[in-house]
């Protein structure tokens, strides 16, 4: 049989959640770099924002030829709409892939009960094997009531088996037993607690068959339209496309640049060193090469990439500066 028509039967499947700025990224990203070269992985990505930027953060440092697939879902909670948006992705993903372990990483305001509710239907039962639900969390915003009283930063523990206080290397002393005791509050009665730093999680905690087989009733929220996500559409003219959304109490915006505007590095750091958000995530094409941008309320950070198709930047915030895309243009090189 060739290996086009294989069947595909139950793929080990983590789900990894946790809130905006968390490490989710940096823990895939970290899990890949230690993958058994012989494995084909595929990652599932879901983004609040209709850009698109994790798809090609991870794929600026693992692309196919290391057997490593990638799949965005852009736009908001990737269980919308009966679900199919995720579907479609993880059908042609699974079928491109043919993966030996898949990793789904919902946007930090998805709902993942829904999530888990689409990977417990009949069909993918077959398909996948649900091994462990990793949530990350940083005990320090068990301070802040936007995260404690959503319901999202809650139900992402609910559905862990394991929990990871991440950016341990950041905690006050306490922190972590706060966190502790939160989990055995909200979480289920089994739920493990771990810490990490850097996204650092060893793999033995990703083995293993989840314990959650619960079947919550589906939600129904919708995306607002059934218009082309900003990320899909064709780049037009003037190379500049931008797209804005919102919900569960925050916004997003978000540019794509066509690969022809290149951007003064130096000038661009001093810009998004300065924004001020819950989370900022970007891929630009330098005249020092392509790098990619992080930034949470730790900091900024830049890696450089081996490659990447245009320069695309996400910003999440409560609220959104409106000068951001007159700077951004101020710091691309003039083309003469």
């Amino acid at each position: 049989m060739s290996s086009k028509n294989q069947l595909i039967r139950a793929v080990p499947t983590n789900i990894i959640t946790g809130f905006f700025g968390v490490g989710k990224t940096s823990a895939i990203l970290n899990l890949m770099a230690n993958k058994p070269e012989n494995e084909r992985w595929a990652v599932l990505v879901n983004e609040f924002g209709e850009i698109g930027v994790d798809g090609s953060l991870v794929k600026g440092q693992h692309n196919e030829d290391k057997q490593v697939f990638i799949r965005e879902v852009p736009g908001g909670c990737m269980c919308c709409v009966a679900g199919l948006p995720m579907q479609i992705a993880l059908n042609q993903l699974l079928s491109e892939a043919k993966p030996d372990r898949l990793l789904i990483e919902p946007t930090g305001l998805g709902h993942p009960k829904e999530v888990l509710q689409v990977l417990s239907t009949e069909y993918y039962r077959q398909v996948l094997s649900l091994q462990k639900n990793i949530t990350l969390v940083d005990a320090r915003k068990l301070a802040d009531v936007r995260y404690t009283e959503h319901d999202t930063f809650n139900q992402q523990i609910a559905i862990a088996d394991t929990v990871v206080g991440n950016k341990l290397d950041l905690y006050q002393t306490g922190d972590a037993q706060k966190l502790e005791a939160y989990v055995a509050e909200v979480g289920r009665p089994n739920t493990k607690v771990v810490f990490a730093k850097h996204g650092v999680i060893p793999f033995t905690e990703f083995e293993g068959e989840t314990t959650i087989h619960e079947h919550p009733p589906h939600h129904h929220h919708h995306h607002a339209s059934d218009k082309p996500l900003a990320s899909e559409i064709p780049m037009p003219k003037e190379g500049v496309v931008k797209a804005m959304n919102e919900g569960e109490g925050f916004q997003s915006i978000g540019w794509r640049f066509s690969p022809q505007k290149v951007f003064d590095r130096e000038r661009l750091v001093r810009l998004l060193v300065g924004i001020r958000a819950e989370r900022m995530k970007a891929v630009f094409i330098t005249q020092d090469g392509i790098f990619g941008y992080n930034l949470t309320e730790d900091g900024l950070s830049e890696s450089e990439l081996d490659e990447c198709m245009e320069t695309r930047i996400e910003i999440i915030a409560s609220s959104v500066d409106d000068n951001i895309e007159k700077q951004l243009l101020q710091c691309i090189i003039a083309q003469h």
